[in-house]
């Protein structure tokens, strides 16, 4: 008996919203492989995609998803930022027992926020569809990501239906409709209050970079012009008491020359405040990306440590 496919995937026009896994790859440590996976579409945007590596095991694992930074304007899922190498981070990852899943989103030029968090939601929402296919656990889902993707992070772990305005920070992207509250929370020298860091001066940029000024760019113009949305996009607006807090780790350079220090600082009174777990390590003298730092090693282990012991409780 021939079974239809679900109408959200019927392949006639217009395009699905989102496309199953594809098979995946088993490498010869057993870790199984889905590369390139389309979690959503849209016309006239790149598809949105997302990779999943699943170590051997006999039941389904916690999952981490990774979120690349780039001043939302730039960036790939695949490539974590140059002081980190890749085969450190997914490793590390891995060698803890957690299925890793890593996220493309789209830039601001392409569409302004919150288009960048309704990705995240959207690759949540995917996962916890899928999550037989690759064998994850739906109940066990955490967040990590670095500068930008520390910022959707920490909005991704403290937005949800409890949220004013819920149904336009959680969009209808991809699968429409599920749960998207994560377990844990990793920011890397993510950007908190976007008012505060707009008083930061910016680093100059090279001659012909062609670089926009990332917060306008974001918020598809200046702060003064959209306030609202400002507010919106800053993680500190939703670290209140009565709120679903999941617990945080930030991690930040105490010389950070492009997102300032007290950008973590005060995420972090924010939610000690409301009554949530937070714990701020700072790495003394780094600058933004943990340039400057001795050993980038300890800050990964202490990533994935926090994620698993949360992930596993």
């Amino acid at each position: 008996m021939t079974q239809s496919l679900p109408a959200e995937l019927d392949t006639g026009w217009p395009p699905p919203p989102f496309h199953a896994p594809v098979p995946p790859v088993v490498a010869a440590n057993g870790v199984r492989r889905f590369d390139g996976v389309t979690y959503a579409t849209r016309p006239g945007y790149r598809p949105r995609l997302l990779d999943v590596q699943v170590p051997a095991a006999e039941a389904a694992l916690p999952a981490v998803v990774w979120i690349h930074g780039g001043g939302w304007l730039e960036g790939d899922r695949r490539y974590p930022p140059p002081t980190v190498p890749v085969e450190l981070l997914h490793g590390t990852v891995l060698a803890a027992g957690l299925a890793l899943v890593c996220i493309d989103y789209r830039h601001s030029l392409e569409a302004p926020f919150p288009a960048q968090l309704h990705d995240v939601k959207a690759a949540i929402r995917y996962v916890r569809r899928f999550a037989d296919t690759f064998g994850i656990d739906p109940d066990r889902i955490a967040v990590w990501g670095e500068s930008a993707g520390g910022h959707l992070a920490a909005l991704a772990g403290l937005t949800g239906p409890h949220s004013p305005d819920a149904a336009a920070l959680e969009g209808a992207e991809g699968v429409a409709e599920g749960e998207t509250s994560v377990r844990a929370v990793v920011d890397w020298y993510g950007v908190s209050d976007l008012a505060a860091a707009r008083e930061h001066p910016m680093p100059p940029m090279p001659p012909g970079a062609g670089f926009p000024d990332p917060y306008d760019a974001l918020l598809g113009g200046t702060e003064e012009e959209r306030p609202a949305l400002a507010r919106a996009a800053s993680p500190v607006t939703y670290a209140v008491a009565g709120a679903a807090l999941p617990p945080f780790l930030l991690i930040h350079g105490t010389r950070d020359g492009l997102v300032p220090y007290g950008q973590s600082e005060v995420l972090d009174a924010a939610l000690r405040k409301a009554g949530g777990e937070s714990t701020l390590r700072p790495v003394e003298g780094a600058d933004h990306i943990f340039l400057g730092a001795p050993d980038v090693t300890p800050l990964v282990t202490a990533s994935v440590e926090f994620l698993a012991r949360h992930l596993r409780a």
